[in-house]
C-alpha cells in the first residue's frame, strides 16, 4: 500500500488534469487490487463477521482509501464523489474486471466516463 499512497502523492502535486489524474490512479489501484486480489478478497470477508479483523483491515486500508479519495477526488461534485467510492472499492473492481471479464484499461475508461459525465443529483420527493 506504500508504493501507492507514494503515488497519490505525486498525482496530488503532478497531474492537473482530472481524468488523467483519475485514470492514473485507477490504473495503479486497479493494479494493486490485481496483485493481491486473494489476500484482498479473504481479509475483507472475514472483516465482515470477526471484529479483531475489522479493526486491523480499517487501520491497515483506511489511510491509503482516504488518500485516494481526498487526491482524486479534487474538484468533483458529491455524485461524482459517489461514483469515486465505488470505484475505488474492492468488490467494484473484483465485479468489472475479475468477474466481468473487462480489461483493466477498459474498466478504468468506463468508471472515468462515468465520473466525468455525472453531473449533480436534485432530490425528488416522492408523491
Amino acid at each position: 500500500m506504500s508504493a501507492t499512497r507514494r503515488l497519490m502523492r505525486r498525482l496530488g502535486r503532478g497531474i492537473a488534469d482530472q481524468g488523467e489524474r483519475l485514470t492514473t490512479g485507477l490504473v495503479a489501484i486497479y493494479a494493486w487490487f490485481e496483485r493481491n486480489a486473494s489476500l484482498v478478497a479473504c481479509v475483507l470477508r472475514d472483516a465482515e463477521h470477526h471484529a479483531l479483523t475489522r479493526e486491523a483491515a480499517g487501520r491497515h486500508f483506511a489511510p491509503a482509501m482516504a488518500a485516494w479519495q481526498e487526491v482524486l477526488g479534487v474538484g468533483l461534485i458529491p455524485t461524482q464523489i459517489a461514483l469515486l467510492r465505488l470505484a475505488l472499492s474492492f468488490f467494484t473492481w473484483r465485479s468489472l474486471i475479475a468477474e466481468g471479464g473487462l480489461a483493466q484499461a477498459a474498466a478504468v475508461h468506463v468508471i472515468v466516463r462515468a465520473i466525468d459525465r455525472t453531473e449533480e443529483v436534485v432530490e425528488v420527493e416522492a408523491a
